[in-house]
């Protein structure tokens, strides 16, 4: 079964923001600063502590987020919905039908992280994260 999550990009306030939610809404709370991922060598080093992924979890809720934009950040570019495919084929389709009178933000490929994942932005501006992974 798909499964859709928010997540949110920050503006170097990610772990501030998710630590915020989590005294709010409760719940388990990792993060992974730049520096501690394959990311590290390919990233400024100012960006070093900065958020990759930040994951809230709670009996009814999945929040993610991250101070990484792929495009120039500003309030309303910053949220996606995060769908989670339960095959590449439910990917690839997906992915087709949610860009027709849209636009790819990134192509699907293989990740670091290895998922199959891509961005768009469909027909009604609404941001989209496309995964699939074999691991679940």
């Amino acid at each position: 079964m798909n499964y859709l999550q928010p997540y949110i990009n920050f503006n170097g306030e990610c772990k501030k923001a998710m630590t915020f939610y989590r005294s709010c809404l409760g719940g388990e709370l990792q993060m992974q600063k730049i520096s501690e991922s394959p990311m590290a060598m390919q990233t400024p080093s100012a960006m070093a502590g900065q958020i990759l992924h930040a994951e809230l979890k709670t009996a009814h809720l999945q929040l993610f987020g991250s101070d990484i934009n792929n495009e120039p950040y500003f309030i309303g570019n910053n949220i996606y919905l995060s769908l989670q495919c339960e095959s590449m084929n439910e990917l690839e389709r997906s992915f087709a039908l949610l860009k027709k009178e849209g636009r790819e933000i990134v192509g699907l490929h293989q990740t670091m992280w290895g998922s199959h994942y891509g961005e768009l932005q469909d027909q009604f501006g609404i941001r989209w994260m496309l995964h699939f992974s074999k691991k679940g």
